[in-house]
């Protein structure tokens, strides 16, 4: 991806002088689906949150060629983002994908079910856990549509598993990698808390054996922060879940990642999460701005950010080459 302020802040027309067509590919390359079935055409629904149709009621295949989609590619192609969250989206106020594009999907992102082992106070309010009744019994269903289509589809496609629920807690998630073909062309990324993972790794080895990425989230660098932020953790359980994964990495040759949501309690840790990230061979931590997702949290409280001695820790973890802030930009 290119920062497109940073061609804007030195004159260059990406279009004229690089030959670069600075419009976004997820309407063209991207489905997300979410628990209900409704599918979009973007990694994110506060994006872009008008839906291209619902897996309940329609095959993948003919929410692919709606009418909605079609506007939707249309509305980026012209360049007025008509559809899209211009305030919230980062691809339109800065980083925009530049190869051509196609509409082959290349990304399917699954939120079909919101089920942890843990109760993060940034994420929810309380446990959440489906293995029998109707949201569970639903999450299957989408599961078995999703893998139907899978079967079905040839060219080259990424799995994203992980932005709602744990892929390793989550019942519907192991039952879907359970039973996704087993093809070359099928790579996995998945966002996990890591603690569970070893526990089912062995059930799903084609899905380790095809992982593209795994990325960790761990809010704290400490014993302390870690099991005050993530609720239900143990931090000796999480270190030796590193460890495994680290080995892992070398059979496998995936890409490893760690995720901090930065906030009041643990933005002091961010550069011992560095430390944390190079002893076990990461290849990138991505720090993440706190958000509001009702959740108990305080938003009142969370007057780090404007402190010299935040912005100047910032600064300092920035200057990393795994480093990946999302928090602020750099001024």
């Amino acid at each position: 991806m290119i920062n497109q302020r940073l061609f804007d802040h030195y004159g260059i027309d990406t279009t004229k002088d690089l030959g670069i067509q600075t419009i976004c590919s997820k309407p063209f390359d991207t489905v997300l689906i979410d628990k209900t079935g409704s599918c979009y055409a973007c990694e994110c629904t506060a994006w872009l949150p008008q839906s291209i149709g619902n897996l309940q009621l329609q095959s993948l295949e003919q929410i692919l060629n709606s009418d909605m989609r079609q506007h939707l590619q249309e509305s980026v192609s012209d360049g007025t983002y008509r559809y899209c969250n211009e305030h919230q989206c980062p691809y339109v106020k800065d980083m925009r994908p530049y190869r051509k594009t196609t509409n082959d999907i290349e990304h399917i992102r699954l939120g079909i079910d919101d089920s942890c082992n843990l109760r993060c106070p940034s994420c929810r309010k309380g446990m959440i856990f489906h293995k029998e009744g109707s949201a569970f019994k639903l999450g299957i269903r989408l599961a078995d549509r999703i893998n139907e289509w899978l079967y079905n589809y040839s060219n080259p496609i990424k799995v994203h598993i992980g932005s709602d629920g744990d892929p390793f807690a989550s019942h519907v998630y192991r039952h879907f990698m359970k039973h996704t073909p087993v093809r070359e062309n099928i790579k996995y990324s998945l966002l996990t808390n890591g603690l569970m993972l070893r526990d089912f790794h062995a059930s799903i080895p084609h899905v380790i054996n095809n992982m593209a990425e795994l990325g960790v989230s761990i809010d704290g660098a400490s014993s302390d922060t870690y099991e005050k932020l993530r609720l239900g953790g143990k931090w000796d359980k999480i270190m030796d879940a590193l460890d495994f994964i680290s080995v892992l990495k070398q059979e496998h040759n995936f890409q490893f990642s760690l995720h901090m949501v930065v906030q009041q309690e643990n933005w002091h840790e961010m550069e011992s999460m560095l430390d944390l990230a190079h002893r076990h061979n990461a290849d990138r931590v991505y720090f993440n701005k706190i958000e509001d997702w009702n959740t108990d949290i305080d938003f009142d409280s969370q007057t780090f950010m404007e402190s010299e001695e935040f912005k100047e820790s910032i600064y300092r973890v920035s200057t990393d080459p795994i480093a990946w802030n999302n928090v602020t930009p750099l001024v």
